[in-house]
């Protein structure tokens, strides 16, 4: 009995139909993107597992996660916080000592150097591995929201925060599928040593009796800023040099990307900062609900009731405030010693 091949059965209008989807969906990226990463985990083909990747982010910090936590008390997970972030300071650490290396501080990359996907120069084969550690990186970043699920800091996702987060892998992808290396090399370059001085106070201030001297987080915000501004007259500087065959529809996207979140990250300083030194100068520390964390405050009563302060207070309000603030804080301090004795 003859059977029916299949494929010569299948009509010429779905067999195009299919083409083009395998077509859009793999060729066209490895058609166009650079042959070297082709190697390399999630590179080959489209970004798609990438947006997957991003996809179960969202899903796990907008609904799973918090649906899980929803009756759980909050983990205990300064252990593994602590790890974690001396993880990633050595991660980004050893990129920005290497892209140093590399790059010569960054200087290389203000030449025009287009990206040669003919060459197998070992200096260059070392950046697109470099690149690649960079894009994993950012996908190790998503553990930054998972933690704050899991201790049910709900306050500390904000939309700015998971923009940030969700946007970068795909970002890192297009920029390593397609121009790996050359100009390309110093946003990685810049954003590794950025992270790696976030990443060493996050790794700081894990332990409490250091909050009087983590007064500088404000400034990673700054470095973050300056960073896109940086970017962003680099991307400029690159787009003007004559002569010069970088890919513009690249150096756009730089641009674009760099601008949109300079505006948040500005948009988040000013709002957090600038409230921040309103209140402390409007209101006095020891009576603003907000001078001390939300579950206690300083309060020094009557002869009759004891005073009550912690270490963790003192640290807190050390952090918060500036000299004459904890000055008078420890004024309250004495007076509340002197109540406790009598």
């Amino acid at each position: 009995m003859a059977y029916a091949d299949p494929v010569s059965t299948t009509s010429p209008l779905l067999h195009k139909l299919l083409d083009n989807v395998k077509y859009y969906y793999y060729d066209v990226w490895n058609i166009y993107g650079d042959p070297r990463v082709s190697n390399y985990p999630f590179m080959d083909g489209g970004p798609w597992s990438t947006i997957a990747l991003i996809c179960g982010y969202l899903a796990l910090v907008k609904s799973i996660g918090p649906n899980f936590m929803k009756d759980r008390k909050p983990y205990d997970m300064r252990n593994i916080i602590l790890l974690y972030n001396v993880a990633l300071v050595t991660i980004n650490g050893w990129l920005f000592y290497s892209g140093s290396w590399i790059t010569n501080f960054g200087l290389d990359s203000w030449k025009c150097q287009p990206v040669d996907r003919r060459s197998r120069d070992p200096l260059d084969l070392y950046k697109i591995q470099l690149g690649w550690y960079f894009y994993v990186t950012k996908t190790i970043d998503f553990c930054d929201t998972f933690f704050f699920v899991l201790r049910k800091k709900n306050r500390q996702i904000s939309g700015l925060h998971v923009f940030h987060h969700s946007c970068m892998p795909l970002f890192c992808w297009i920029g390593l599928k397609f121009t790996p290396g050359g100009n390309n090399a110093f946003f990685p370059w810049l954003n590794s040593g950025v992270h790696t001085v976030m990443y060493a106070y996050y790794a700081l201030s894990t332990f409490p009796h250091l909050a009087p001297y983590l007064w500088w987080k404000k400034y990673i915000t700054s470095m973050q800023m300056i960073q896109f501004v940086a970017v962003i007259v680099h991307s400029f500087y690159s787009m003007l040099s004559p002569g010069c065959a970088w890919p513009k529809m690249f150096i756009y996207l730089s641009i674009f990307n760099a601008f949109l979140f300079f505006c948040m990250f500005y948009s988040f300083f000013k709002r957090t900062y600038s409230v921040e030194s309103s209140k402390s100068s409007s209101s006095s520390p020891l009576t603003s609900s907000t001078s001390l964390n939300s579950s206690s405050s300083l309060s020094c009563f009557s002869s009759s009731t004891k005073c009550t302060l912690n270490n963790d207070q003192l640290n807190l309000a050390k952090v918060n405030y500036d000299s004459v603030s904890r000055k008078r804080i420890s004024q309250r301090i004495a007076q509340c010693n002197d109540s406790n004795i009598k």
